[in-house]
């Protein structure tokens, strides 16, 4: 019986040259979804608050990270001044700005 299942098996069939690139067509197709997926959106998000921060001035009505709200009384190279009460000012970084909003 195990003579005759022996006879029956296949040899695998011989690759061409182009046959190993068959196998990494999968991996080239995932790393595309991956980038529209994942690493597009994250650059066009760093991008658009990179626009924010460039376009920070007195005056304006913001929202940090941390969730403060407050007016911008001073721009300086790398913070801001936000003052959130009367008589009350904090110096931040002019990343922890997440939010311009709007007046209206």
């Amino acid at each position: 019986m195990l003579p005759a299942l022996l006879a029956q098996a296949q040899s695998p069939a011989p690759t061409g040259p182009g046959g190993g690139i068959g196998f990494f067509v999968p991996f080239i197709f995932i790393f595309i979804i991956m980038y529209f997926v994942m690493f597009r959106p994250q650059k066009k998000r760093q991008e658009q608050q990179q626009k924010l921060i460039a376009s920070l001035k007195t005056g304006d009505r913001v929202v940090t990270n941390g969730g403060i709200h407050g007016l911008i009384s001073n721009v300086k190279d790398t913070t801001v001044i936000v003052k959130v009460a009367d008589n009350v000012k904090i110096e931040m970084e002019k990343s922890a700005v997440t939010t311009v909003l709007k007046e209206g």
